[in-house]
């Protein structure tokens, strides 16, 4: 099905096909003592209805009503939940800092997360797992571990996570930035941003630039000990947040950050993400690549923009080459003229017209 194709099923009055509705219901699970991680989840649709689990990006970047709104109330009982130290999940790193919000949350955390919700909430049988950005790297992950778990994998703007992949978006040419502002002397998000990217790197002292994760980190990581330090920790969560949430979309949003603007989303959002990729994501090298024989049998969707800035459409490549190593190829595989953003308008109606056209299961 080509994109003119997804449209016209798709799509009536402009981008959205389903009105945005109310919860069913709405509650919290407690999935850990040591802190006491609990998460904040949500259910839209249809209480008897095919079971969606909806994975957010970031990771910390939480979950909005609005991400119901890709899947026909009538047909899907559809799950979002805000994942470990973010949204409504407590506790936050925002409110309780990284030295607790921190601990124990890593990929395995997250993907075990998923099974007790799923036991929580009745979910016996496969489920549709619907993830983009990080959400897709984590519903790579859980499907590549629980595949008797998954019905159909619908992916959105590819997250690999190789060292590659980050150091396009947070290093670029931030080494020589000082001396060379304007050089193209590595490839990266900057080339398209060179005002956005300008605010990015000046938070970081020149010398300290060969390693701006690292850098931003140490920042994230350091105890604050009066105003001053906690005031740089907000200026460099917002910077990291803010420098995200500009890029995502092809098209900038005038220059409102919108929630990437927030000090409270920022504060959990950057040090949650800088936790994950200093780790590199708490996975084994080439993890998901490595292993995606396990889910080749698997119906696997992939929706991505062609001019995405935040995950390079060459992740989508690398998943789509290894799947055909294993004999596979995605049931549908969708370019849309579009950057990093689920919201922008190809991506959305591709998304939905996904969903509208699954197989039902069982």
């Amino acid at each position: 099905m080509d994109l003119s194709e997804l449209q016209s099923a798709s799509t009536v009055g402009g981008a959205w096909k389903y009105p945005q509705r109310a919860a069913n219901r709405t509650g919290f699970l407690q999935v850990d003592r040591q802190p006491d991680h609990t998460l904040y989840w949500e259910e839209y649709g249809n209480p008897s209805g095919e079971p969606v689990m909806f994975l957010h990006g970031g990771p910390g970047g939480a979950c909005a009503p609005v991400m119901s709104r890709f899947f026909d109330p009538a047909r899907y009982r559809v799950i979002l939940f805000d994942q470990r130290g973010c949204g409504k999940s407590t506790p936050t790193v925002a409110q309780v800092g990284p030295g607790v919000a921190l601990v124990r949350n890593t990929t395995d955390h997250l993907v075990e997360d998923i099974n007790a919700l799923r036991d929580a909430l009745g979910i016996a049988g496969p489920m549709h797992v619907f993830g983009g950005s990080w959400g897709s790297t984590l519903a790579l992950v859980y499907a590549i571990r629980h595949p008797h778990n998954v019905a159909s994998l619908v992916l959105r703007g590819i997250f690999i996570g190789a060292r590659q992949d980050l150091e396009y978006m947070y290093q670029g040419n931030a080494a020589t930035f000082a001396d060379a502002p304007f050089e193209l002397t590595a490839p990266g998000s900057y080339i398209t941003y060179p005002d956005e990217w300008k605010a990015f790197v000046e938070v970081i002292p020149t010398r300290d630039r060969s390693d701006m994760m690292g850098s931003y980190k140490a920042i994230f990581d350091a105890t604050p000990t009066d105003d001053a330090d906690r005031a740089r920790q907000l200026r460099a969560a917002l910077a990291w947040s803010v420098w995200e949430g500009t890029i995502s979309n092809m098209i900038p949003q005038d220059d409102d950050p919108g929630k990437f603007g927030d000090a409270e989303f920022a504060l959990s959002f950057a040090q949650i993400e800088a936790h994950f990729f200093a780790s590199h994501l708490f996975l084994e090298p080439d993890y998901i690549l490595g292993n995606v024989d396990r889910i080749a049998h698997l119906p696997i969707h992939i929706v991505h923009g062609r001019f995405d800035q935040v995950c390079p459409l060459t992740q989508a490549s690398r998943l789509v080459d290894a799947l055909a190593g294993a004999g596979a190829a995605p049931a549908s595989y969708v370019r849309t003229n579009a950057g990093h953003s689920a919201m922008e308008l190809q991506t959305a109606l591709a998304l939905t017209a996904i969903m509208d056209g699954l197989a039902p299961i069982g």
